[in-house]
């Protein structure tokens, strides 16, 4: 029996605004249905204890020191831009109504 319907699928594709044709969508949902067969499998796991980690060995975290040092002199971080005000680089708006200022 499949866990993810055709519609489901569809759904999905909406959200992520994808166009997919009916055989994408067919193939999709056949690909879905393996990861969520996957996953039943790993929710069948006795987990009681065990916690939760982000990598499989043990990874320190290196740290430098966190201290005071000079910053890069204005006219050093604007020498290659293409346009600057000041000490600030000029970029176009990035949303439509943006007004300049």
């Amino acid at each position: 029996m499949s866990r993810i319907s055709r519609e489901e699928v569809a759904r999905i594709a909406q959200l992520a605004r994808l166009s997919l044709s009916e055989d994408e969508a067919d193939a999709m949902a056949a690909d879905l249905d393996t990861i969520l067969g996957y996953v039943q499998k790993l929710q069948a796991l006795d987990t009681e204890g065990v916690e939760p980690t982000a990598h499989v060995l043990p990874m320190a975290t290196p740290f430098r020191a966190d201290e005071p040092r000079p910053s890069l002199p204005p006219e050093a971080a604007l020498r290659n831009a293409p346009e600057s005000q000041g000490s600030a680089f000029v970029v176009p708006p990035v949303m439509d109504g943006e007004d300049e200022g």
